[in-house]
């Protein structure tokens, strides 16, 4: 039976290279064909030439047959007969070998191809995690050992990039760059209502440049704190209200000694100030696996000191441990507990002491 299919399969496809032989583009081309209507665009010559036998007839179209199983239906061109399964022991063509073009590594670092970025994704420079002054979206909520009262400090703001000459896309950016920074610092009293008891004030630009495992900070901000209005009529505190303001000029410098451990130190000189005094310095350490985290995130652990010179040169120690999750870029999301211990960063209780024993969430962008 499979014999006689091939059979009849045979002689379809002879009789279609027979009429393709003798039609083409749906003219007659033998001499006893009755003349069709005219077409646009038709060779009348080649017509004409058929029929007084003055030319020959064209051969019949020759199609490449590859060689394949007899049990798979192969997909075939119109004029090409049927695969053969004697042609299954045919020695198949070897492909050529396969070449590789090599590729030039980027590297990132290298300046050469960096490029000028308007508003580019991500920053050079992040805020330290457990910095409680630093631009950020958070929240936490901690209990205050010294009179026993539950607070709840938030940071509402962020850091940006306005402008970079350097690189862009996943991961952390190199290059200089221009950033801008703000936030505000509210304090809540839960056991009162909520009452807003300060709030500070801050604004800066910094002008960073980072490349391989250093970057270096050279910025202005400005930094004022106030009482809340309600505590002033709560507490009647009115006459204890302080004016405490800073301009401030600061150069830092961070270092990646590993991938997972950022350190960083920096120093901050006010050209103006109220209540404070010029000189303040910031150190620590932020350690968590680098790149994209998933959805399972990954265990982090920050700690900062800050010492200020209107105190003495004390100041507090902040120490924070928890889960991270990062995606492509620098944006990361913290949950985790907190730890504060010194003098308050609330800077218009600026000389009070504080110990702070709590949990929180923090978002840098």
């Amino acid at each position: 039976m499979g014999r006689s299919i091939w059979a009849a399969l045979r002689m379809a496809a002879a009789v279609v290279v027979i009429a393709g032989g003798r039609q083409a583009g749906g003219q007659a081309l033998g001499p006893a064909s009755a003349p069709s209507d005219w077409e646009p665009f038709r060779d009348e010559s080649l017509e004409v030439a058929l029929a007084s036998g003055e030319a020959p007839l064209p051969a019949p179209l020759q199609v490449a047959q590859a060689p394949c199983e007899p049990t798979v239906c192969c997909p075939q061109p119109i004029f090409a007969a049927p695969c053969d399964p004697g042609m299954l022991g045919a020695p198949m063509m070897s492909p050529a070998p396969m070449g590789y073009i090599e590729q030039p590594v980027y590297d990132p670092a290298n300046p050469a191809l960096w490029h000028w970025r308007v508003l580019p994704d991500g920053v050079i420079w992040s805020s330290y995690w457990a910095g409680v002054h630093e631009p950020r979206i958070s929240a936490v909520a901690f209990r205050q050992d010294a009179d026993g009262s539950n607070l709840l400090d938030v940071t509402l703001g962020g850091r940006a990039s306005l402008l970079r000459f350097g690189t862009d896309g996943p991961g952390r950016p190199q290059g200089a760059e221009l950033q801008v920074e703000g936030a505000a610092f509210p304090r809540l009293n839960l056991d009162e209502n909520w009452d807003l008891d300060a709030v500070d004030f801050r604004f800066g630009l910094p002008l960073v440049y980072g490349r391989d495992k250093w970057q270096t900070k050279f910025s202005y901000y400005h930094l004022s704190s106030h009482m809340g209005d309600e505590m002033i009529v709560r507490e009647n505190s009115e006459d204890e209200r302080i004016n405490y303001s800073r301009d401030v000029l600061v150069l830092g410098l961070s270092y990646f000694p590993l991938p997972a451990w950022r350190w960083y130190v920096e120093a901050g000189w006010a050209f103006y100030d109220d209540v404070a005094e010029p000189w303040e310095f910031q150190f620590g350490v932020d350690v968590a696996e680098p790149g994209p985290t998933g959805v399972w995130g990954t265990p982090f652990a920050a700690i900062n000191g800050h010492i200020r010179q209107e105190v003495d040169f004390g100041g507090n120690v902040v120490a924070q441990l928890g889960w991270l999750w990062r995606g492509n870029s620098t944006h990361t999301l913290r949950l985790g507990a907190h730890y504060f211990n010194g003098k308050s960063n609330q800077f218009e209780f600026y000389d009070q002491f504080e110990e702070q024993i709590g949990a929180g969430v923090w978002y840098d962008f």
